[in-house]
């Protein structure tokens, strides 16, 4: 049996909320598209009090903003970036062109090409998320995109050093400081200082979620992203200590991000109730991280491990922390997740920082059919097709002739009747034109 020992918002509530910044958004997008730079700076002034001489960074300006942080911190960024490195590159070299004869004379194949402009968004309004920089414009550059631009708000009234420092460090083309809507609307769009991308990637709050769904189609955007999730499946191997941490630790995220303990001891979850009001009590984020698990956090008791994949799979969260006996269990079974997290040695703050797999990941159920941010996402695998020999040319056009004789499709039909007439031998079995029946 599945119950509920603590429930979130319900869905009405949550549709409200979406309704009124969707409008928000769409009035923005269509100013920036009618009045381009003047519109960027005027929702600059507004939202982030932020009007400088450019939004562009300079070479003199990124250099003075490195010169900032010390040499501990431009270590650990370099260490990071390290590790998101390697994994990206050995996932790149994992998708091969490929190139094969399938008949005798026809040859397919298909190649990965890079988007060739890519816009980065950086969060950094509330909390400065230098590892996203490595995430997307660094995972961008092991693909091959040969123009990269990324931005990020304003921190406490100007760019924030470690977030330049990363942007620059894992290869950014161009940096801004710009932040919310209209700088997602700015790369997408074009003004007149900002050339336009092809692809838009990085998460974002909910209002820039929301810019890059709209704004999908004109440009391409690495996933449809909401307010982070977390999901934590454990049993009696750990502690309620662990659990609430681990909640709590992504609960942080904002107020609208959810957080949920699946489990199959209800003593386990009692504890993990207690646990988090404790935390809760001395955490110096608690304001947020409060508003989050008492709005949106569960707490969901199954009896078996069946249930325990039932949910966990229904849920289709973005992080899946996996703390029980057999963790491997759930890496088998499971369909529908961004990330799993495998043993109580890791845990979801490894992979948002530095361990080397990506953090941009599903949410809002979008994992059951798509995972997260990677190399691949950045290309396009196009394919191409080559036709060697008179006799190919004429056994292909036969087939697909009466193919199109059976759609309707004549001018279809005529451009393979064309090859049988210039190529075919009429005395050849297979060929049986359509005009003949």
């Amino acid at each position: 049996m599945i119950r509920h020992l603590k429930k979130g918002q319900d869905a009405a509530a949550l549709a409200a909320a979406d309704s009124q910044v969707r409008t928000t958004v769409e009035t923005i997008l269509l100013d920036i598209e009618q009045r381009g730079d003047a519109a960027v700076r005027e929702y600059s002034r507004r939202f982030d009090q932020w009007d400088p001489a450019e939004f562009v960074l300079s070479g003199d300006q990124i250099k003075a903003a490195m010169g900032r942080l010390s040499a501990r911190e431009l270590e650990d960024i370099r260490f990071a970036q390290a590790q998101i490195r390697r994994f990206a590159e050995i996932q790149r070299q994992s998708m091969q062109d490929v190139e094969v004869e399938t008949r005798p004379g026809v040859v397919l194949g298909h190649k990965h090409i890079p988007v060739n402009n890519v816009g980065c968004y950086i969060p950094g309004g509330k909390y400065p998320l230098i590892a996203s920089a490595h995430m997307s414009v660094l995972t961008a550059k092991v693909a091959g995109v040969p123009r990269v631009i990324a931005t990020a708000p304003p921190y406490q009234g100007e760019p924030h050093p470690a977030i330049v420092a990363a942007m620059h460090m894992a290869g950014a083309d161009e940096i801004l400081v710009l932040g919310g809507v209209q700088a997602v609307a700015a790369m997408a769009i074009g003004t007149g200082s900002i050339k336009p991308v092809d692809m838009l990637v990085g998460p974002g709050n909910q209002y820039v979620a929301e810019a890059k769904r709209q704004l999908y189609g004109r440009v391409g955007i690495d996933l449809f992203a909401g307010p982070t999730e977390t999901l934590v499946i454990a049993d009696e191997s750990v502690d309620g200590e662990m659990c609430a941490v681990d909640l709590l630790g992504q609960a942080e995220h904002g107020p609208t991000s959810p957080a949920v303990l699946l489990t199959n001891s209800e003593k386990l979850a009692r504890d993990t109730m207690a646990e988090v009001e404790r935390q809760l009590s001395i955490l110096p984020t608690a304001e947020i991280a409060r508003k989050a698990w008492n709005d949106h956090g569960q707490v969901i008791v199954c009896d078996t491990l069946d249930e325990m994949v039932q949910v966990a799979d229904e849920l289709a969260f973005e992080h899946v922390q996996v703390m029980t006996a057999d963790p491997d269990l759930f890496l088998r079974r499971m369909t529908n997740y961004g990330a799993l997290f495998l043993g109580p040695r890791t845990n979801v703050s490894f992979g948002d920082k530095v361990i080397g797999t990506n953090h941009t990941l599903p949410t809002n159920r979008n994992a059951r059919y798509t995972g997260g941010l990677w190399v691949g996402k950045f290309l396009k695998t196009c394919t191409y097709q080559r036709v060697l020999t008179d006799e190919a040319s004429a056994e292909i056009g036969a087939y697909c002739s009466r193919l199109c004789h059976m759609e309707n499709f004549a001018g279809h039909g005529e451009q393979a009747n064309l090859r049988v007439r210039r190529y075919g031998k009429r005395d050849v079995a297979w060929y049986r034109p359509v005009e003949a029946e």
